[in-house]
């Protein structure tokens, strides 16, 4: 019984690691799938023989043992160090069986068989043990040394053999080490590879997040290049037009250039405000809200800070972040009053927004423009808060101050 319940326990192991590998494709799964296979044979071998002790069984034992040994340490090998398969480590299972052959058809002293077996089986173990010591240095983790540690016990554990369970002796002693063992490698390998999971991702969203901030200063680019060429191309050549018109005395001609080249520099505008290049963030965010309580028909009252200094990455974000909600504002809340406020606070500066418009449903999927602000102030440390109900919406916009920065 106690030989079954450790063939089942490696067999569920085995049925594991068989299922990430079909999942993941990762070759060190199809290793210890193999590995945890090949060793509830081995239990079913070694049980065969100590029933009728034919030595065919033994062989098959210790042949076994050897090589799912090898196939454990093969895939911490793949796991850790990206090993690759060669045709050369053909000779370790290959040696493996002729060496069990070795022992129990030539030496036929069943004692000295298995002794020689323990002790390859003892150093392959340890070898795995050495490999997750090795781990446990470079990137320490808690599976890697729980495998360790495993890995090393159950590697001295093997060495009892010649003298608690020759024969068969210390059979449920024996088993019980090799269960807690078994167990504790599980856990081990299960930990290992949700920390390496983890580092994973962690460094995919620290390549994602180095992505945005290139993609939006490449979006702040493309914006002036567009802006630029509007304004210097398109409407130096609906200026000229209207010119050239207002001498023919085509006047209804005249108006609708006229219109046309409004809408190219407020187009501008929208893109790369000039104020903003050139007079600085407070009175580019005071003409913004100018221009939205003209379009709009919204009250809007401005609550600006006069001895702040914003680096220009700052000053871009914060403008930015408060074109993106005041144009939420208009298109969506249906508010008559808001507010915008520009602060320092120890070591934040503060951009607040509020409105009593209807406000949005909480849990409600995020647009791209709440999207783009989150980006935006987590590109240079800040971050976004929204607080909103049916009697209007209140968003906070915070940075860090950079050191010597503003009073």
């Amino acid at each position: 019984m106690a030989l079954l319940f450790e063939g089942l326990v490696t067999l569920a192991l085995a049925a594991v690691h068989l299922g990430l590998w079909r999942q993941r494709r990762e070759a060190f799964h199809a290793s210890w799938s193999a590995a945890w296979a090949l060793y509830a044979v081995r239990l079913a071998a070694i049980s065969a023989f100590l029933v009728d002790r034919r030595e065919i069984w033994l062989f098959s034992h210790q042949a076994i043992t050897l090589i799912s040994a090898q196939l454990l340490c093969w895939a911490a090998l793949q796991f850790l160090f990206g090993a690759r398969w060669r045709r050369v480590y053909l000779g370790f299972p290959i040696g493996a069986v002729m060496w069990a052959a070795f022992a129990v058809f030539g030496i036929h002293d069943m004692a000295l068989a298995g002794t020689s077996s323990a002790i390859l089986l003892s150093a392959v173990t340890l070898g795995t043990g050495a490999i997750f010591w090795r781990q446990v240095r470079r990137n320490p983790s808690t599976g890697a040394r729980v495998l360790a540690w495993a890995f090393t016990v159950w590697g001295l554990h093997h060495l009892d053999y010649p003298i608690l369970r020759s024969q068969g002796s210390g059979l449920f002693y024996g088993v019980f080490v090799d269960v807690v063992c078994i167990v504790a490698v599980a856990v081990g390998v299960l930990a290992l590879v949700l920390h390496e999971q983890h580092a994973t991702l962690a460094r995919r969203a620290s390549e994602l997040e180095q992505l945005s901030q290139r993609l939006l200063r490449a979006q702040e680019e493309e914006r002036r290049r567009i802006a630029r060429e509007l304004h210097d191309g398109v409407g130096q050549t609906l200026t000229a037009a209207k010119i050239g018109l207002d001498l023919e005395g085509r006047t209804e001609a005249s108006r609708w250039v006229a219109d046309a080249l409004a809408q190219v520099r407020d187009l501008s505008e929208l893109l790369q405000p000039r104020v903003l290049d050139e007079l600085g963030l407070l009175p580019a965010l005071r003409a913004l809200a100018e221009r939205i309580t003209q379009q709009a028909r919204i009250e809007l009252r401005c609550e600006l800070d006069e001895t702040l200094v914003c680096s220009p990455e700052h000053t871009f974000t914060f403008y930015r972040v408060a074109q993106e909600a005041l144009t939420n504002v208009v298109r969506h809340a249906d508010a008559r009053h808001a507010s915008m406020s520009l602060t320092r606070s120890g070591d934040w500066m503060r951009l607040a927004l509020t409105d009593d418009g209807r406000g949005f449903a909480q849990g409600m999927k995020p647009h791209l423009g709440l999207l783009g602000m989150r980006e935006r102030l987590a590109a240079v440390g800040g971050r976004l808060t929204l607080d909103s109900t049916s009697q209007g919406t209140r968003l906070l916009a915070e940075i860090p101050v950079e050191p010597g920065t503003g009073p």
